[in-house]
């Protein structure tokens, strides 16, 4: 099966990859534990490719950059300095041009974070329409857990699970009869199944069976429903269930 290129407003590139793992690890920007970060970016990147998606090269440069720091910083200290240059050289932190990127790319991405809100508190001003709030009715001892969207990372990171679930990444030697399953046929039978039960679905659902190629456009087709605006994906908590919707205006046309 050819690779399919597949972008979306959550996949940014490398530093955005390497800020969701920090973010997720809860570590300090300023200490970056460059062996698991290294591994983990690592392991992204192979998902990636067993997900047949088009990995662009600035990936590859920045698993090439992490693996340069990681080999340095493994490297025994000497214990001697010769002389003043020397040991300014030796105090030198390899992560250091790393860290500044980083943090100079969150600058920007906090920013954008911030602009999209007060475009979002703009719009509900003027062109938001009425909502049902009577789940959000008070209860006696009522507790509404926040739902966040789910990113393209948090979808690999549900696939690696999958993979690892259905037991699909270790190579198995039996005789299967290959049948191609076109994406844009997989997304039409997402939507029926998503139009027919007219809730939202867990993620796992739509991988009934343990084949590789099924999983894999199955996974596109998500990809490529969340692009078009037709669905989105939520998740309660980090590594907790995704659930996929339709999109309100999709629900309206199907009324």
């Amino acid at each position: 099966m050819t690779k399919y290129s597949v972008k979306t407003d959550a996949f940014e590139g490398p530093l955005d990859l390497l800020l969701h793992l920090i973010n997720r690890l809860e570590v300090d920007i300023y200490d970056i534990p460059v062996s698991e970060i290294t591994d983990q970016y690592l392991n992204y990147v192979h998902t990636m490719n067993e997900l047949q998606l088009d990995v662009a090269s600035e990936y590859l440069v920045m698993a090439a950059t992490l693996l340069a720091i990681k080999s340095k910083m493994l490297l025994p200290k000497r214990e001697e300095l010769y002389d003043e240059e020397l040991e300014m050289e030796e105090g030198e932190d390899p992560r250091e041009e790393l860290m500044q990127r980083l943090i100079e790319y969150k600058k920007y991405k906090d920013a954008a974070v911030h602009l999209q809100e007060l475009e979002a508190e703009r719009s509900n001003v003027f062109t938001r329409p009425s909502v049902d709030l009577s789940r959000f009715s008070s209860t006696e001892d009522q507790i509404i857990q926040p739902v966040t969207d789910a990113s393209v990372y948090d979808m690999i990171s549900a696939m690696q699970r999958l993979f690892l679930k259905k037991a699909l990444q270790a190579p198995k030697k039996t005789t299967i009869n290959r049948v191609e399953i076109p994406i844009e046929q997989r997304m039409e039978e997402i939507m029926d199944k998503l139009i027919s039960i007219n809730k939202a679905c867990q993620f796992d659902d739509f991988f009934p069976f343990p084949d590789r190629d099924h999983i894999v456009v199955t996974f596109l087709a998500i990809l490529e429903l969340m692009k078009q605006n037709k669905v989105f994906c939520e998740q309660q908590t980090n590594f907790s269930t995704i659930t996929i919707s339709l999109k309100g205006a999709v629900s309206d046309d199907i009324k």
